[in-house]
């Protein structure tokens, strides 16, 4: 079972999201800034790590960067509405996709599965 870390600060967007990946399959923790979500970062433990960018305390690429660094095989997915302008300000973000709001639920499942199947097809899972 392919198991997501969630980091997202608006508390009806993290419930919605932690039970819609739940209700199709995936095994997800979810936590509401970036500095609740590093001490639970250890290799191997998560395959995904799906954060907002803009949060408070640690945003969502600094968190992105030190999770890369704890497990370099983390994938990272990045939902935010404020993407254009958070990724052009000079930070370097590890290779991740991105999805900006408003998106359909339908649209995040399909990327999260999309992001496994290749993997799947590869013989990394």
């Amino acid at each position: 079972m392919v198991r997501i870390l969630l980091a997202e600060d608006d508390s009806s967007m993290r419930e919605y999201l932690q039970r819609a990946l739940q209700r199709v399959g995936y095994e997800v923790e979810a936590v509401g800034c970036g500095t609740e979500a590093v001490p639970l970062l250890a290799p191997g433990k998560f395959d995904l790590l799906l954060t907002d960018i803009v949060m408070p305390e640690m945003d969502g690429i600094e968190l992105a960067q030190k999770a890369s660094a704890i497990d370099p095989a983390i994938r990272v997915m990045f939902i935010t509405g404020f993407a254009a302008v958070a990724l052009q300000a000079g930070k370097t973000a590890p290779e991740a996709k991105l999805l900006s709001k408003p998106f359909h639920l339908k649209d995040l499942v399909a990327e999260v599965d999309r992001l496994f199947q290749s993997e799947d097809q590869h013989g990394r899972l």
